[in-house]
Order: C-alpha cells, then structure tokens, then sequence
C-alpha cells in the first residue's frame, strides 16, 4: 500500500484502530445530566477489564481512601467524570495496541514513557494555572500513539526511521518527515480526531513537536513539547538547565515558567508516575 497522507492511513485503519462501543456510551452518559453513577456502573460492569482496574485504582494510594470501595457507582462517584473518562480511553488504547512486534517497540516502556509524559504535562498545567488540566494528562498519554500506527502499518519504514535515528526520540521526528513523509505526530492527531476527542487534544498532539505551528491552542502544544522533553531528563540524564537552555524565546513568553517551578514539577511527577503507571499499566505485564 502506497500511503500518501496520514489520513490515508489512518482511514486504511478505521476498523484496526476503533475504540469500543464502551467508549463511546460512557463518553455520551457522560454529557447527558439523565445518566447517574449506577447507570454508568451498569454499562462498565459489563467490561471485566475494565470494572477490575476501577476497582483497583480507587483502592489506591493514589486515592488514599479509608474503607474498601468494592461497587463501580461508588468507584465512579470517587474517581470523578473527567478521570473516569481519561481511564475508560486509556483502557481502551492499551488494550487496542497490545500487538506490536517487539523488534519496533517494548510496549512496556512506551507505555512507561507515555504515561511518565502525562504526569508532566498535567503538572506543568497546573503550575501555569490551566483550566482543565485533565486534557493535558490525556494529551501526554497519547502524544506518541501515531508511533503505534506507524510501527502496525508501516513495519519496514518505520524501522529504517528507528535505526537512523540510533533509537533517540529525540531525533524520529524529523527523520520521519524525510524517511516517511510526515510524522507520528501529524498521524496521532489524525486518529484521534477520527475518534470524535476535542480538537485542543488533536491540535496540541499533532503539532507538538513543532509547537511554534499551532493555531488555536499553542498553549497546549508548547506545554506537551516541554513535557515530552523534560523525560530526557530522567531517561537520558540530561539536567532541566540543559532542556531550558534549548527552548526559544517564543516558548519561554507562551509557557511563562521558571526553571524552579519546573524543578518543582519534575519532583512532584517523581513521586506520581509510579502510583500512575501502576494503575493504568495493562494486567497482563504488570502484577
């Protein structure tokens, strides 16, 4: 197949990479005030997958809640809509991508580093006062899902990308441009607006390795490349002075933060991602 565009791609793929009708009920119970926390707990109760990590994540740490939660409408009543329907996504893209050859990608540290770039990117939200910051959680969990697309679809060029890229994130980007003709990025935007999610979350996806192009939400953009940078600092030990020294002008009047604020953050996620990463990690890798 001869892909053109990422929307050839990602339309080549509708039925591979759909989410599940669960999605798609609760997404609709959700903003239709008719529907209680029982109703909701009925349809996700119908998903084992699902109700188990509910279940889990509410009798958490993260949560720290005194007595044992072990219904879904009281699950649900905890963890709150916005957070039940990050899970319900996340759930849902984990268990889509479970099949990729282990010669592209260890799925277990993509979901590592995917989840690692939520907790910064939520933080950093809430360090700039951001309404919201939920969707930046979500922007960070799915930032790099385009990769998954290309390594389903394009197997052979995806590796030629990896291996000139010597395996540094750092540098796919642009190779993918030349080697392939666009990027993850502009394919992780393209699927997720094929899945009906906000276009804050499409744009500041699709244009976050160049967060200078875009348009309507460049707050979101600059604050997902800041994150997705700053998880060089644990994973390449490089220092935030090194990260702060590299972001332009433009991005520092935009972001409006100081490195100790970041140095704040980057401690404060530290402690989060671990209690994160164990809750949204798929069962099957993880006990």
């Amino acid at each position: 197949m001869d892909v053109l565009s990422p929307q050839a791609l990602i339309q080549d793929s509708f039925e591979l990479f759909s989410l599940p009708d669960i999605y798609f009920q609760i997404s609709e119970m959700i903003s239709d005030p008719r529907f209680t926390a029982q109703d909701m707990g009925q349809v996700i109760s119908n998903d084992p997958s699902l109700s188990a990590r509910l279940l889990k994540i509410v009798n958490s740490s993260f949560y720290a809640f005194q007595a044992r939660v072990d219904t879904i409408p009281r699950a649900i009543t905890i963890v709150g809509i916005e957070d039940l329907k990050s899970l319900v996504l996340a759930t849902s893209v984990i268990d889509k991508f479970s099949g990729i050859p282990s010669e592209l990608i260890d799925m277990t540290d993509f979901w590592l580093r995917s989840v690692q770039c939520a907790v910064i990117a939520k933080l950093l939200a809430k360090e700039c006062s951001v309404l919201h910051c939920e969707r930046l959680f979500l922007a960070g969990l799915l930032h790099d899902i385009g990769s998954l697309v290309l390594y389903n679809k394009l197997p052979g060029k995806s590796l030629e990308v990896l291996l000139a890229a010597e395996y540094d994130r750092h540098l796919v980007g642009g190779l993918e441009q030349e080697i392939i003709g666009f990027t993850h990025a502009d394919v992780g935007a393209e699927l997720i607006k094929m899945w009906g999610l906000p276009e804050s979350l499409y744009e500041a996806i699709g244009s976050y390795l160049s967060p200078e192009f875009s348009l309507a939400h460049k707050l979101d953009a600059y604050l997902l490349n800041l994150a997705s940078r700053l998880m060089e600092v644990s994973q390449q030990d490089i220092s935030i002075e090194e990260i702060f020294a590299g972001i332009s002008d433009e991005a520092l009047s935009i972001i409006r933060l100081e490195i100790d604020q970041v140095t704040k953050v980057m401690q404060k996620a530290d402690q989060e991602f671990a209690q994160v990463f164990e809750l949204m990690a798929p069962d099957k890798k993880f006990h």
